[in-house]
C-alpha cells in the first residue's frame, strides 16, 4: 500500500505533466576522475540554485552514490519488475533532500526481462517526468553497450575529465565513440581535479582542438572543479562535500559549474531537441535494447 507522500508526489507530478525535464547522461572516458562524486555534489548544487533534481545510479554493476552519501540502499530499480511496485516506491531520499534511484546490478537484468515487463518498468520510470527539473544519469565509466545506450538517449552529457594525459586520451576515444554513432550528441566537458582555472581551460582547449581537427565538432566546456583535500576526506566520511564543506574550493567549483548550466550557457533542454522528454528516452532505449 502506497503512503501518503508516494501519492502527493503522484498527484504533483500529474499537475505538472507539460514541464520540461533535462536529462543529463553524465559519463567519463575512464575510471577514477571523480565521475560520481561529481555527479552527487552537482546534483546538491542543482537543488540548492532552485532545480529540483533526481539522481539516477546507472554505473552497471558498480554503483555507488548510495555509499558516497552513507546510505544503505533497500530499494533499486529491479523492483519495479515486481507487482504493483511504483517509481514512487524505490525514490530514495538523501542528504540535503537529495533524490536517487539506486541501481545496482538492476540494468543488466533489465537488459534480459521480456518486452512487456521492459515496457512496464519503463511506463512507471517515465512517471518522472514533470517531477523532477532535471534527471541526472550517473553512468559506468569507459565505453559499454550499457554506458552508450544513456548516453546516446540522453537530451545532453557531461563528459568529466582531469588534466592527466590518460584521462584527456581516454576522453577524447569516448568522445570519437559518441561522434560516429550520433554526431549531434551535446557534449559538454566538466575538467576535474585542476590545479587553476588555467590548466582546466588548457585541457578543454586541447580536447576541442583535436575534436575540431579530426572529426569536424564543437565542444563546449562547462567548467572546471579544483582540485581539493576536502574531496577525499568527504569521500571516506561518505558525506557530499558539498554539505559538510559549503566553504571549500571544490564547493564553490560546483557553484560556478551550476550557475553556469542553469543560465544557460549551450544548455539544450528537451523541447529544443525535440527528444520528447523521458517518454523519447526511453523509446530511444527500448529500440537499441532490442
Amino acid at each position: 500500500m502506497r503512503d501518503q507522500a508516494a501519492q502527493l508526489r503522484e498527484r504533483l507530478q500529474k499537475s505538472q505533466e507539460g514541464k520540461p525535464t533535462r536529462l543529463i547522461t553524465v559519463t567519463s572516458g575512464k575510471g577514477g576522475v571523480g565521475k560520481s562524486n561529481f555527479t552527487l555534489n552537482f546534483a546538491l548544487g542543482l537543488l540548492e540554485s532552485g532545480q529540483k533534481t533526481v539522481v539516477f545510479d546507472a554505473d552497471l554493476g558498480f554503483a555507488n552514490l548510495d555509499v558516497l552519501m552513507g546510505i544503505s540502499s533497500k530499494k533499486h530499480l529491479l523492483q519495479l519488475l515486481e507487482p504493483q511496485t511504483t517509481v514512487w516506491d524505490i525514490l530514495e531520499k538523501g542528504p540535503g533532500g537529495l533524490e536517487f534511484i539506486a541501481g545496482g546490478t538492476g540494468f543488466s537484468q533489465m537488459m534480459k526481462v521480456d518486452d512487456g515487463k521492459l515496457d512496464t518498468m519503463f511506463r512507471q520510470l517515465e512517471n518522472l517526468q514533470g517531477y523532477a527539473d532535471i534527471l541526472l544519469f550517473d553512468t559506468g565509466a569507459g565505453v559499454s553497450n550499457e554506458s552508450m545506450r544513456f548516453i546516446l538517449a540522453a537530451d545532453e552529457v557531461l563528459l568529466v575529465t582531469t588534466p592527466e594525459p590518460t584521462s584527456i586520451t581516454d576522453a577524447y576515444a569516448l568522445i570519437k565513440m559518441i561522434h560516429s554513432q550520433n554526431p549531434k550528441t551535446a557534449i559538454r566537458l566538466v575538467i576535474n581535479r585542476v590545479s587553476s582555472n588555467q590548466e582546466g581551460k588548457q585541457t578543454a582547449d586541447k580536447l576541442a582542438m583535436v575534436a575540431k581537427r579530426f572529426l569536424d565538432m564543437e565542444l563546449s566546456t562547462l567548467g572546471y572543479v579544483p582540485d581539493d583535500a576536502i574531496v577525499s576526506k568527504s569521500v571516506k566520511q561518505q558525506k557530499p562535500f558539498f554539505l559538510t564543506y559549503p566553504q571549500s574550493p571544490a564547493a564553490k567549483g560546483i557553484r560556478d559549474l551550476v550557475s553556469a548550466y542553469t543560465r544557460g550557457v549551450g544548455a539544450v533542454s528537451s523541447i529544443e531537441t525535440g527528444a520528447g522528454g523521458l517518454k523519447g528516452f526511453f523509446a530511444k532505449m527500448r529500440n537499441m535494447i532490442r
